[in-house]
C-alpha cells in the first residue's frame, strides 16, 4: 500500500564508482574475495595499532583473541572458500563482522569505526548486493541499523568528523543502491533523521563537514522522491481515533518526525579534550521545542498522524515520504519561531537553517512534480502546513530565503495549480504585491527577488490567463491579473530617476505577458469582439455555475459572464457607499438583486462584494428593522465555522463589517453568529447560549485589553470568574478559556475593520478561513494555447503598458532596450490588431510617432544627420511604418500622427519620389507591386509643369547630392566619414519603412481605415492652407493632394466611400484659389484624372463625377485663364474614352457645358471642337441624352470667331447632319417600341429638332456673310429634311413663329440697322431668308392647311412677304428682293391654288382667306391674281371645295 513497484524500470539513483569500471556481472568470484580481504585486513591492521587491541585478552590462564577478531579472521578463511555465486550467498555473512565493529561499545576508538565504515561503503558500491541476492532485504536493515547505532570514542574534532563524513557517506550509499527498494518506511525515515541529526551537529564543526552534511540531505531527498511518480496510486492507512488503532509506542512511534525533540547526548557538548561518546540511535528526530501556538496555528491534527506499525515495516513509499515531508514543513515552524517571526532583525536569527529546510522542500516538489496531488496526505500538506509556511516567509528580510521560496511557489505553480488556487491568490496577495512596492516598507533587495519571481511566472504562457480566469473572474477573489499587470507597468516606470535594472526587469514582465498573447493569436482563429454579456433575468450571483470546466465552450461564456456580474458588483458598491438605497436598486436594475429585494440575496451582495464601505454594511445589520435582521441571519450563515476555534470564527466574523457601537445592535449581531457558530462546531459548548455569553465576554476581553483608555487590564483569573457557569449552568475547562484569554491578549480582534488598505497580512485566522473556502471553490481552469479571453484582458492591461514600454524607451539607452521595446510595441499593434482595439491601436501609434522625432520642431541644422546618428528614432521610425503597413485596417486616429511623420519626412526631402503614385498607371487590378518596383511619375507629369514656386529637389539622394555638392559662393568641406555613415543609415532607415506601400496598397486597407486616412490626408492639407501661404506649406498641401488622389484612383471599387470627401477638398481649393499655383492645378487636373479613370468602372456615378466637373467652370477667371488648354485637353481625353459610359443628360451637359466655354478661348478652342466633331461626326456618340447639349455647344462654336470661318461652317455642318440621327431615332422607335412609347419617343424627337433649328436661327445672325450663308442653308436642310419624322402641326407652328418667322425680323434688322462695314452684303442673306419660309411653308401645305390656325399663319408669311418687298438696303430698295418676291408669292399662289388651299367661296365674315389673301397680295404685287387666276373673274364663284380637294390631290399623285 503505497509502495514503491519492484519494476525493472524503477532503478536506484546510481553513484559513478570510484574505484573501479566494471560491473559485478564481470567480475569473476576470487576478484571480489580479494577486494573483501583487502578491507578485512585494513580494519585488522587498525585496531592492531591501537592499544586496546595489541594484546591478547585474558580469560582464566588462556589468552584469547577478541571476538571482533576472531570474526574477521573467521570471514578471511571463508571468502576464499565459497563457490557459489556471490547473489547466492547471504550477504550477511560479509556485511556482520564489519558492523560488529561499528556498533560494538568496545571499538570506540574513531580511526576503528571509520576504516569499517570505509570498507562497508566500497561493498556496498560494488553492486554487490541487488534484487537478486539472497536475504537482501535483512541486509540492507541490518547495514542501516548498524550504521544508525554507530558508537566511537571521540579523541580529537577531525577524526570525529571524518566518522561522521563516512556514516553519511555509507547511508547515501544505502539509498542509491539497487537493493534501496526493499528498505522499509521506518528504515528510510531512520536514515533521513541521522542525517538530519549530523547536519544539525555539524554546526559545531567544521565547514567542510557542515556542506558534506547538507549536499548528502539533499541527495537523500532527491533519491527518495524521485521514485514518487513511480508508487502505487493507492490510499494510505492512517490511524483513526478509536478502535483497535492505539497510539504506537516504542521504536516505532520515533519515524513520526515532527513529534520529536534533539537529544543532544555528550556528542554535542563542547570539545575539551577528554573523550565523549557521540550517540546516533534511532529515537531522536530534530525539531526544535518551544512552538508557539498563537503565532502560526498547528495543523489541524490530520498530518500529525502516524502511520501504523504494519505500514512503517513494508519497503519504502508514500508513508515515509509523508513523514519526511511533514518532518521537513514543520522544521520551518520551528524555525520561525525561535526566529522570533522572519522579519525580525535579530543577530539570533540565522538564514541558513531555513534556507536549507526550503531547498530541501524545493527538490522534493521538482522530483515529485504532479504525482504529489495523487496521494493526499502528501497534497494536504503541500496546501496547508508548506504554504503557510511560504506565506511567512516570504516576507522574510532575506534574499535568499525570499528567492527559495520564490522558486518552490513557480514550482508548485507549475505542477500543482490546480489544487492550490486560493492559497496561490493569498501568496501573490499578501507576499508578491507587498514585497514588490516600497511603500509596504520592503527593501531594494525584496522588491528585486519578488519582480524577479514575478516575471518568472509571467514568462509561463498561461500564467495570467489562468490568473484572470480563476480569480479575476471570481466574485470571492482578489483582481489578481489586474493587480499584477499594474504592477508591472507601475514599477516600469522610472519616476524622477534614472533607468534602473528593476525597470528593466519590470518591463520584461510586461513584455512577457504581452508577447504570450501575441503568440496565441497564431494557435486559432480569434473572433473579433465577443458577444456582450446581458442579464435579462435575476439569478443568483453566488450560484452561477459552469457545466464543464475543462471546455472552453462552456468555461469561457462563463468566466465573461462571471466578470461583468464583477464589475456590476463593484459598482452597485460604488454606488452603495453614497446612498445604499440607490445602490441597492441600481443592482435591482442590472438583474443582480431581485425586484422584490430577499435577504439572502442582500446577505450574499454583502459578503462577496469586495469594495462595500463596512460602517455602512454593520449599521444596516445591526438595524432592528425585521428585514436588517433576517439578512443578518442570512449573512450568519454564509460563513463556514466547521472546526474552528470560537476566537477564530469571530475574527473572520467581524472582519467583513465595523461592528457597530450601540449594545443593542452588539447584541443582535452576536445572537446571529452565535446561532451559527454553535450549529457547526458545537465542540464542548452545552448550547448557543453559551457561545453568545461567551462571545460576548471576548468582545469586551478585546476592548479591555486593546483600549489605550483602559488602565486596569482584566487578568486571567478575572476572565475565568467571569464566565463561570455559562455553559449550562456548568464552568468550561480552564485550559479552554486560558487559551481564549492568552489568543485575545496576544492578537487583539479588530472590531473596526480597515477600509481598503491595500494588501492583507496573513493572519491565523484568515489562514484557517482560506482553508475551508479551498474545499468549496470553484474548479481550476486551465488555459490551452487559444486567445480565449485575450481581448477582456488585453484591454484592461494595454493603457499601462504602452504608457510604460514608452517610458522605458524614451529613458533607455542601450540598444537591446530598445529592441525589447520595439519587440513590446509589435506585440501591442499584433493584439490591438487582431481584437480589433482601433483606439489602442491609435493610442500606440501616436506614442510611438512622437519617438521618430519627425514632429518636434527643427533644433538642428542638418535635421537629416540628427536623424541618422539616433538610433532610438530610427527604430521608432520603422517601427511607425512597419504597424501602418502590417495592421493598418485598424488604425483610426492614428493617421494623422503617420502622416504627419511622412509629410516631415517629404519636407526633408527623404521620400522616394513614387510615394505619391497611384499605381495604376502601369500595373492591372491583379498584380501586386513589390517594394521595389518604380512606379509611376506623380500626377503633375500628365500636364504642364505647376505655375508656382519650383520645388527644391526632393527624394533622398537629392538631399545627399546636396550635402556632397559645392555652393559657389562658400565652398562647403567634403562630408565627414561619420556624416556619409549617418546618410547611409537614414537611407536604409526610409527603404525599410516602405512608406510607398501604404497608399499603394491602400485597396486593401478595410472601409473605416481608409476612410480615416482619406481625413488625415485632408485635414493636413487643409491645415497648410490656412496656415502661412509659403512655398513650403503649399508643397505640403499639394503632397497631401497628390497622396489623396492617389488613394481614390487605387480605390475604384469603392469610390463611393471616399468620393465625397475628395470632392469636398477639392471644392475648397478651387473655390478659394485666385491666382494660378501648383495647389489648384493638382486639384483640378486631379479632378479631370480621377473622372477619367474611373467613369469605365463606375457607371452608377458617372452623374455624380461628372457633375464634380462643374468645379472646373467655377474657377476663378485668372486660374480658368491659365490652364484652359489643359483642362480641354483632358475633357477630350475623357470623352473620347469614355464617351459610351456616359449616358445622362446630366453628365453630358457637364462636358458641353466645359466644351461650350473653350470655344472662345484662342488655345482651347482647338481641342475643345476636336472633342465635339468626335461626338458629333455621323452621329457617332450622339444620343437623345447628348443631343440639345451637343447641338447647343457647336452653335457657340459655330458663333466663335476665335477660330477660322472654316471651323464655324464645319460646327454648322454637325448641327445639320444632326437631323439624320432624329430621323434615325424616329425610325427605331416605330419599329421597337410600344404604341406608349412611341409616342413619347416623338414628342421627345420633336423637342430635340425644334431646339436644334432654334440654334440653327441663332447663328443665322452671325455677322460673317458665308458663316450666316451657310446657317440658314443648314436651317433649311433641318426643316426640310425631317419628312420621316413625325413632327406634330403645333410643333410646326411654333417652328414658324419662333424660328422662321423671328430670323427673317432679326435679318432685317441687322439690315437695316447695321453698316454694310459690320453685315456684308445682307441682301443676298435676306434672299435666302425668303427662299427658306416658301420652300418650308410649300412643303407643309397640305398638313397646315388642315389647322384653324391657318389663315394666321398664312396672312403672316404674306406680311413678311410684303415687309421684305419693301425693304431698304443702305436706304434704298433692294431691286433684287422687289424681283424675288413678287416670284415667290406668285409661285406659292400657284401651288395653293392648284392644292385647292386658295379657293373663291361665299364669305359670310367678311374676312375670308380668299379676300385676306388678295388684300395682301394686292400691297405686294396688285397684278399676281389675275397672272394666278387668268380664267376666273374675281367676282366668279368658287367650285365645290371638296371638288378642288381632290383635283389638287390627283396633282399630287401625278406629281
Amino acid at each position: 500500500m503505497g509502495r514503491l513497484k519492484l519494476q525493472p524500470g524503477i532503478k536506484a539513483i546510481e553513484e559513478e564508482p570510484e574505484d573501479c569500471d566494471t560491473t559485478f556481472s564481470d567480475r569473476d568470484k576470487a576478484a571480489l574475495a580479494c577486494m573483501i580481504n583487502s578491507e578485512i585486513g585494513a580494519v585488522l591492521a587498525v585496531m592492531r595499532r591501537n592499544v586496546r587491541w595489541g594484546g591478547r585478552y585474558m580469560s582464566g590462564d588462556d589468552q584469547l583473541e577478541h571476538s571482533l577478531i576472531q570474526t574477521l579472521k573467521a570471514l578471511r578463511r571463508q571468502i576464499f572458500s565459497w563457490q557459489h555465486q556471490w547473489h547466492s550467498i547471504n550477504p550477511v555473512a560479509y556485511l556482520q563482522p564489519f558492523l560488529d565493529v561499528i556498533r560494538s561499545d568496545e571499538t570506540d576508538a574513531a580511526p576503528i569505526t571509520g576504516v569499517a565504515l570505509s570498507s562497508l561503503y566500497k561493498i556496498l558500491t560494488l553492486d554487490m548486493l541487488d534484487l537478486n541476492t539472497v536475504n537482501v532485504e535483512e541486509a540492507m536493515h541490518l547495514v542501516v541499523d548498524g550504521v544508525t547505532s554507530c558508537r566511537f570514542e571521540v579523541t580529537d574534532p577531525a577524526s570525529e568528523e571524518v566518522v561522521l563524513m563516512k556514516i553519511l557517506q555509507v547511508l547515501l550509499a544505502c539509498m542509491k543502491s539497487k537493493a534501496s527498494v526493499m528498505l522499509s518506511n521506518q528504515h528510510v525515515c531512520t536514515i533521513v533523521n541521522t542525517c538530519f541529526r549530523v547536519v544539525h551537529q555539524a554546526g559545531t564543526k567544521g565547514e567542510l563537514l557542515q556542506r558534506i552534511a547538507r549536499h548528502t540531505m539533499h541527495e537523500l531527498v532527491r533519491c527518495i522522491f524521485s521514485h514518487l511518480p513511480d508508487v502505487d496510486n493507492t490510499e494510505l492507512s492512517l490511524v483513526n481515533g478509536g478502535g483497535s488503532n492505539k497510539e504506537v509506542s516504542g521504536q516505532h512511534r520515533d519515524y513520526s518526525f515532527g513529534s520529536k525533540q534533539l537529544e543532544n547526548g555528550n556528542g554535542n557538548s563542547g570539545y575539551d579534550g577528554q573523550a565523549s561518546s557521540a550517540s546516533f540511535a534511532p529515537n531522536a528526530g530534530l525539531v526544535a521545542s518551544g512552538m508557539d501556538e498563537n503565532v502560526v496555528p498547528p495543523g489541524n491534527g490530520k498530518d500529525t498522524v502516524p502511520y501504523d506499525v504494519h505500514l512503517m515495516t513494508e519497503p519504502y513509499g508514500i508513508p515515509c515520504m509523508v513523514e519526511i515531508f511533514h518532518f521537513l514543513c514543520s522544521s520551518l515552524n520551528d524555525v520561525e519561531h525561535l526566529a522570533m517571526g522572519p522579519r525580525s532583525n535579530t543577530i539570533a536569527f540565522d538564514e541558513d537553517v531555513p534556507l536549507f529546510a526550503l531547498g530541501l522542500i524545493n527538490s522534493a516538489i521538482e522530483l515529485g512534480g504532479p504525482s504529489i496531488r495523487r496521494h493526499p496526505r502528501l497534497l494536504s500538506l503541500v496546501q496547508d502546513e508548506l504554504f503557510r509556511n511560504l506565506m511567512q516567509f516570504g516576507l522574510s528580510m532575506s534574499p535568499p530565503i525570499l528567492s527559495m521560496v520564490c522558486s518552490i511557489v513557480l514550482n508548485l505553480y507549475h505542477h500543482l495549480r490546480t489544487e492550490l488556487k486560493l492559497q496561490m491568490e493569498a501568496f501573490f496577495s499578501c507576499v508578491i504585491l507587498r514585497l514588490a512596492q516600497s511603500r509596504y516598507g520592503s527593501s531594494y533587495q525584496q522588491q528585486e527577488v519578488a519582480m524577479e519571481a514575478l516575471v518568472d511566472l509571467c514568462r509561463q504562457k498561461a500564467f495570467m490567463v489562468e490568473m484572470y480566469a480563476n480569480l479575476d473572474c471570481d466574485i470571492t477573489c482578489s483582481n489578481v491579473f489586474e493587480d499584477l499587470a499594474n504592477l508591472l507597468s507601475k514599477n516600469a516606470f522610472p519616476v524622477n530617476c534614472p533607468l534602473s535594472a528593476m525597470h528593466i526587469l519590470a518591463l520584461d514582465g510586461l513584455i512577457a505577458v504581452i508577447q504570450g498573447m501575441a503568440e496565441r493569436i497564431g494557435n486559432a482563429s480569434v473572433s473579433s469582439e465577443p458577444a456582450p454579456v446581458n442579464l435579462d433575468e435575476y439569478t443568483p450571483f453566488w450560484m452561477v455555475k459552469c457545466n464543464n470546466y475543462s471546455d472552453p465552450d462552456h468555461w469561457v461564456p462563463f468566466v465573461r459572464r462571471r466578470k461583468y456580474i464583477k464589475r456590476r458588483l463593484m459598482i452597485g458598491a460604488d454606488h452603495f457607499n453614497r446612498d445604499p438605497k440607490k445602490g441597492l436598486e441600481f443592482l435591482q436594475g442590472t438583474h443582480l438583486l431581485p425586484d422584490k429585494l430577499d435577504p439572502q440575496s442582500v446577505a450574499c451582495f454583502f459578503r462577496y462584494t469586495a469594495g462595500l464601505d463596512k460602517n455602512l454594511v454593520g449599521d444596516f445589520l445591526g438595524n432592528h428593522d425585521e428585514f436588517c435582521v433576517q439578512v443578518l441571519h442570512e449573512f450568519a450563515w454564509t460563513f463556514d465555522f466547521q472546526d474552528m476555534n470560537l476566537d477564530t470564527a469571530l475574527r473572520l466574523f467581524l472582519e467583513t463589517f465595523r461592528l457597530p457601537g450601540e449594545s443593542q445592535k452588539i447584541q443582535r449581531v452576536l445572537e446571529a453568529f452565535s446561532e451559527r457558530y454553535y450549529e457547526q462546531s458545537p465542540q464542548i459548548l452545552a448550547n448557543k447560549d453559551a457561545a453568545l455569553l461567551l462571545s460576548y465576554s471576548i468582545i469586551m476581553l478585546n476592548t479591555d485589553q486593546h483600549n489605550v483608555q483602559v488602565k486596569k487590564k482584566m487578568t486571567e483569573e478575572d476572565f475565568i470568574r467571569n464566565n463561570r457557569h455559562i455553559n449550562g449552568g456548568n464552568d468550561l475547562p480552564r485550559e479552554f478559556l486560558t487559551e481564549l484569554y492568552h489568543s485575545i491578549c496576544k492578537n487583539e480582534i479588530r472590531t473596526t475593520p480597515e477600509q481598503g488598505a491595500g494588501f492583507p497580512e496573513m493572519t491565523p485566522s484568515r489562514w484557517i478561513d482560506l482553508m475551508h473556502k479551498s474545499k468549496k471553490t470553484a474548479p481550476f481552469i486551465l488555459s490551452d494555447s487559444r486567445a480565449h479571453l485575450d481581448r477582456d484582458m488585453f484591454a484592461i492591461m494595454s493603457g499601462p503598458t504602452i504608457a510604460a514600454i514608452s517610458v522605458v524607451f524614451d529613458h533607455a539607452e542601450l540598444e537591446d532596450v530598445y529592441q525589447t521595446c520595439i519587440d513590446g510595441f509589435l506585440a501591442v499593434a499584433k493584439i490591438s490588431a487582431c481584437h480589433h482595439l482601433e483606439d489602442v491601436l491609435d493610442d500606440l501609434v501616436v506614442s510611438l510617432c512622437k519617438f521618430t522625432t519627425l514632429l518636434t520642431p527643427l533644433s538642428v541644422e542638418e535635421p537629416v544627420l540628427a536623424f541618422g546618428d539616433d538610433a532610438k528614432a530610427r527604430m521608432a521610425t520603422i517601427t511607425v511604418f512597419t504597424i501602418a503597413n502590417r495592421y493598418g485596417d485598424f488604425i483610426r486616429a492614428g493617421w494623422r500622427n503617420i502622416l504627419d511623420c511622412i509629410l516631415k519626412l517629404h519636407k526633408l526631402g527623404l521620400l522616394p519620389a513614387r510615394v505619391a503614385s497611384d499605381a495604376a498607371d502601369d500595373l492591372e487590378p491583379s498584380s501586386e507591386p513589390g517594394h521595389g518596383k518604380p512606379l509611376t511619375n506623380s500626377l503633375s507629369s500628365v500636364h504642364v509643369p505647376s505655375v508656382g514656386t519650383p520645388r527644391r529637389s526632393s527624394g533622398l539622394m537629392g538631399r545627399f547630392s546636396q550635402l556632397l555638392s559645392l555652393d559657389t559662393e562658400e565652398p562647403r568641406l567634403q562630408p565627414t566619414e561619420q556624416q556619409l555613415a549617418a546618410h547611409q543609415r537614414t537611407l536604409q532607415t526610409i527603404q525599410k519603412c516602405h512608406v510607398d506601400s501604404i497608399f499603394t496598397e491602400s485597396k486593401f486597407l478595410q472601409a473605416d481605415s481608409l476612410l480615416h486616412l482619406a481625413r488625415a490626408l485632408t485635414w493636413a492639407a487643409g491645415r497648410s492652407q490656412k496656415g502661412s501661404s509659403s512655398p513650403e506649406d503649399e508643397d505640403t498641401a499639394v503632397f497631401c493632394l497628390e497622396l489623396l488622389i492617389a488613394i481614390t484612383l487605387n480605390n475604384r471599387d469603392r469610390i463611393v466611400l471616399l468620393w465625397q470627401g475628395v470632392y469636398e477638398h477639392i471644392s475648397n481649393i478651387v473655390q478659394s484659389t485666385v491666382m494660378p499655383c501648383a495647389l489648384v492645378e493638382k486639384a483640378v487636373f486631379g479632378l479631370l484624372r480621377i473622372c477619367q479613370r474611373l467613369l469605365p468602372y463606375k457607371e452608377n456615378l458617372a452623374d455624380e463625377l461628372l457633375r464634380s466637373l462643374h468645379l472646373v467652370l467655377k474657377l476663378d477667371a485668372r486660374v480658368a485663364d491659365a490652364y484652359c488648354e489643359q483642362i480641354t485637353q483632358e475633357v477630350s481625353r475623357l470623352v473620347k474614352a469614355n464617351a459610351t459610359h456616359i449616358r445622362s443628360q446630366a453628365g453630358w451637359r457637364t462636358i458641353a457645358s466645359l466644351l461650350s466655354i473653350t470655344a472662345r478661348h484662342p488655345e482651347a478652342s482647338e481641342a475643345g471642337f476636336d472633342a465635339l466633331l468626335f461626338i458629333m461626326s455621323e452621329g457617332a456618340h450622339l444620343m437623345p441624352a447628348n443631343f440639345v447639349v451637343c447641338v447647343d455647344a457647336a452653335r457657340q462654336f459655330a458663333e466663335s470667331r476665335v477660330g477660322q470661318a472654316d471651323r464655324s461652317i464645319r460646327s454648322l455642318d454637325l448641327m445639320g447632319g444632326s437631323v439624320s440621327c432624329l430621323t434615325r431615332w424616329a425610325q427605331e422607335a416605330k419599329e421597337a417600341m410600344g404604341e406608349v412609347e412611341s409616342v413619347k419617343m416623338s414628342q421627345d424627337i420633336g423637342e430635340m429638332w425644334l431646339r436644334l433649328v432654334q440654334g440653327l436661327r441663332k447663328v443665322c445672325l452671325d455677322q460673317r456673310e458665308e458663316v450666316r450663308n451657310h446657317s440658314l442653308s443648314s436651317l433649311q436642310m433641318c426643316l426640310t429634311g425631317v419628312d420621316e419624322v413625325n413632327i406634330p402641326h403645333g410643333l410646326w407652328l411654333q417652328c414658324f413663329d419662333l424660328v422662321i418667322f423671328t430670323v427673317l425680323e432679326d435679318l432685317l434688322e441687322l439690315a437695316q440697322g447695321h453698316s454694310q462695314k459690320d453685315y456684308r452684303n445682307m441682301e443676298g442673306t435676306l434672299i435666302l431668308a425668303l427662299k427658306l419660309l416658301s420652300k418650308v411653308f410649300l412643303q407643309l401645305l397640305t398638313e397646315l392647311s388642315q389647322l384653324t390656325t391657318f389663315c394666321k399663319l398664312w396672312l403672316g408669311v404674306l406680311s413678311w412677304m410684303e415687309k421684305y418687298s419693301k425693304v431698304k438696303v443702305r436706304g434704298k430698295r433692294s431691286e433684287k428682293l422687289q424681283e424675288i418676291v413678287p416670284e415667290l408669292l406668285k409661285n406659292t399662289l400657284l401651288v395653293m391654288k392648284r392644292k385647292g388651299v386658295l379657293v373663291q367661296r361665299s364669305a359670310l365674315g367678311g374676312d375670308s382667306l380668299w379676300e385676306l389673301t388678295w388684300l395682301h397680295v394686292n400691297n405686294i404685287a396688285p397684278s399676281l391674281q389675275s397672272e394666278v387666276f387668268m380664267d376666273q373673274d374675281c367676282g366668279q364663284s368658287q367650285p365645290n371645295r371638296g371638288e378642288g380637294k381632290e383635283s389638287v390631290s390627283a396633282e399630287m399623285e401625278a406629281a
